[in-house]
């Protein structure tokens, strides 16, 4: 039971951050924007987080810090796609580019400095039930609000009228501008949100996962957490199945590794990633459903009628 207790935690901690980047991205696509930069404004929350906890000795702060950064490149994000009306796909890989540019340029005089690790929170009389109590009611805040989330984003998207207007703006983005929706306003809102998810998945890599700075410390889990919003068609409960599902797969090489197999360990470090392309692969085959739940207007450009 400890060796099970052990990895579970190990997978909850690694999937904490694919959950959050992911149902960020799933309002902004829902919005109809394809934002390929989570990637970018994921490193810049994790370094971000990494340097103000640093600063000020509170990983609260660098959290906070790391939410304002993932905000910020949204915001940039937005204003040349939405505003000026430039290619989605060519902006967003820009940002990922320029996120990890500037993150290891700012990490550089963090590198080899121990981090301000963010600690668990521990619920009394719950944290002490067994084998229970330890995976579920002794975990940092951000794994709390990460669930909080799901059920958050769920909500929002199909229970509330703001909900519907984003995914009206998502499947129809001229529709919608006919019926005196704000299309613009709405698709900023939404990368917005995306943005400080990103920000603060970043930041739990840095304060939570691993308290260092590591340059390029996000080893792809942006591209990840794209994968899983089309793994999850777009349905923020499945997006939770993913994250816990890609985050097993990424620390399978640890324990793989430590129960002694002879395999490579250049295989094992690109499971997540092969395990990615055999997810999308095998969604394509069935085009229907794929098609059903994208958003109609996802990656196009809006420009409202003069």
């Amino acid at each position: 039971m400890g060796l099970v207790e052990a990895i579970l935690l190990t997978v909850f901690t690694a999937a904490t951050p694919l959950l959050i980047a992911a149902l960020g991205e799933l309002v902004t696509e829902r919005s109809g924007v394809l934002n390929l930069g989570v990637e970018g404004m994921m490193i810049m929350g994790a370094i971000s987080g990494f340097a103000f906890a640093i600063y000020t000795g509170n990983p609260y702060i660098g959290a906070l810090a790391a939410i304002i950064v993932g905000i910020l490149f949204s915001l940039l994000f937005a204003f040349l796609t939405i505003s000026l009306v430039t290619n989605q796909v060519a902006t967003g890989l820009a940002l990922t580019i320029l996120g990890l540019g500037l993150s290891g340029l700012w990490g550089e005089a963090f590198v080899g400095i121990p981090g301000v690790k963010l600690e668990p929170i521990i619920v009394p009389f719950l944290s002490d039930i067994p084998f229970i109590g330890k995976l579920f009611f002794q975990q940092d805040i951000i794994f709390y609000f990460s669930i909080i989330l799901l059920f958050g984003v769920s909500w929002f998207l199909f229970k509330t009228r703001a909900g519907l207007i984003l995914r009206s703006v998502g499947d129809s983005h001229s529709s919608a501008h006919s019926l005196g929706l704000s299309v613009v306003k709405t698709r900023y809102l939404a990368v917005m949100f995306g943005g400080a998810c990103s920000g603060l998945a970043g930041a739990h890599l840095s304060l939570v996962y691993t308290t260092q700075w590591i340059e390029n410390m996000t080893a792809g889990r942006g591209w990840i957490a794209l994968a899983l919003v089309v793994f999850a068609s777009w349905r923020p409960n499945r997006v939770l199945i993913g994250a816990y599902l890609f985050g097993a797969v990424g620390i399978a090489q640890l324990h793989i590794q430590a129960l002694g197999f002879k395999i490579p360990t250049q295989f094992l470090s690109a499971l997540p990633y092969i395990a990615t392309i055999l997810v999308l692969v095998i969604i394509s085959q069935n085009r229907r459903l794929t098609m059903m739940n994208t958003p109609s207007s996802l990656g196009k450009g809006f420009v409202p009628d003069r």
